[in-house]
């Protein structure tokens, strides 16, 4: 018999922590097409009704409260069996207004500083050390002028509310073990949407009023903020090349546009056919910050490629779907 027996690679392995999430589930989805076996974990090791159903099948979960002390303990065995090549870090409270205003309530502070604190002193107990991506947020810096809303990864960190700070904080304890050797990168994620993402986050919002055909006005906070809005399936996919190419440090990962909400529902009025007229109920200006993406790009060749109106289009149709099989149930 001629020539060495090649064996098949081993599949790699991947820990997602909030992998019932939103954005976990997409990036579950993306790595198991990459071929990547993956361990979730969930609050309670259950998963969420909009839960895609082939990750239910496919992928096991552990619970995990973050809000339990050292609970890394109790799952520390099932992770060494597991060795994960690399741990994302996905699972926060992460509505900003379930956080506190100014000062994070006890809860935020236990699950997005002292949980993500946990998930490192996991990953350090491990051997070898996966790579760690810790998911941050554009909220860490603040507030920005309309004449200048672009923002890299230099621009100093001032956030002005509870979730930025519990965001800020978190991204400190992984600069702290990146000190200690964990290969740790962190993600300044912008706004991001596409289906199966809920209220109250802003499209999900309004595509649910805009598919329910009993409605015939849309409540929205205002028409008038300026934002940055990517879809999620871009997002997570940035994600993967940073852990992919073993990425350190912090990059932004946002569309690199400004978009108006304004623009946003009339995305909504175009795809759906409705002219719907929108109930301003928080009138007035906001800009919030836009993402200088060249230092991601440059790392990994990542740039978005969906176009917001699929975004917006995919959104609405999962919206559409989803209450008719309500109403047929």
């Amino acid at each position: 018999m001629g020539g060495d027996l090649v064996l098949p690679a081993a599949p790699r392995r991947a820990l997602i922590t909030g992998v019932t999430g939103f954005a976990g589930g997409f990036l579950a989805d993306l790595l198991l097409r990459q071929g990547w076996q993956i361990l979730g974990t969930s609050p309670d090791g259950r998963w969420e009704r909009f839960s895609a159903p082939e990750l239910v099948s496919r992928v096991p979960l552990i619970p995990w409260d973050f809000s339990e002390g050292r609970a890394f303990e109790k799952v520390l065995p099932v992770v060494k069996e597991f060795r994960p090549h690399a741990i994302f870090h996905l699972a926060a409270l992460s509505i900003p207004e379930k956080c506190g205003q100014l000062d994070p309530t006890p809860e935020a502070w236990r699950i997005n500083v002292e949980g993500t604190g946990q998930i490192l002193a996991l990953a350090e107990q491990l051997n070898p050390i996966p790579h760690f991506l810790f998911v941050s947020s554009s909220h860490v810096y603040g507030a920005v002028e309309h004449s200048a809303p672009f923002v890299d990864e230099t621009q100093p960190t001032t956030p002005h509310n509870a979730y930025g700070k519990t965001k800020l904080a978190a991204e400190e304890l992984c600069r702290q073990a990146a000190d200690r050797g964990v290969p740790v990168v962190i993600v300044r994620a912008f706004h991001h949407s596409g289906p199966r993402q809920q209220p109250p986050m802003l499209l999900p919002q309004w595509a649910k009023q805009f598919a329910d055909p009993a409605l015939r006005e849309v409540t929205v906070y205002t028409l008038d903020a300026v934002i940055d809005l990517s879809d999620v399936r871009d997002v997570v996919r940035a994600y993967y090349l940073l852990v992919e190419k073993e990425e350190r440090g912090i990059f932004n990962v946002g569309s690199g546009r400004a978009v108006s909400t304004r623009e946003l529902y009339q995305l909504l009025v175009e795809v759906s056919g409705r002219n719907l007229p929108a109930r301003e109920i928080r009138p007035g200006h906001r800009q919030e910050p836009i993402a200088r993406i060249e230092r991601i790009q440059n790392a990994t060749g990542w740039s978005p490629q969906i176009p917001l109106k699929q975004t917006v289009s995919d959104t609405l149709l999962w919206w559409q779907e989803y209450l008719r099989s309500r109403t047929a149930g």
